[in-house]
């Protein structure tokens, strides 16, 4: 199974890519809701915690500590 363990600043992959073509995702904020910003285009989006670790498809890259 996929390592879905994420935290802040971790760099994650989404099943569907951003309309700009780019699938890399920042999370910048997390609480109830998720907030990840675009890698590409540097958009961002609210999306609620369970909606978000259903479309989570893997993480690229651990936050530095």
């Amino acid at each position: 199974m996929v390592d879905k363990d994420f935290q802040l600043h971790d760099v994650v992959q989404m099943k569907k890519p951003h309309p700009c073509g780019e699938n890399r995702w920042k999370i910048i904020r997390m609480g109830m809701d998720i907030r990840i910003k675009c890698m590409g285009c540097e958009h961002s989006v609210m999306i609620p915690r369970k909606e978000f670790a259903k479309k989570l498809k893997k993480v690229l890259e651990k936050a530095a500590n």
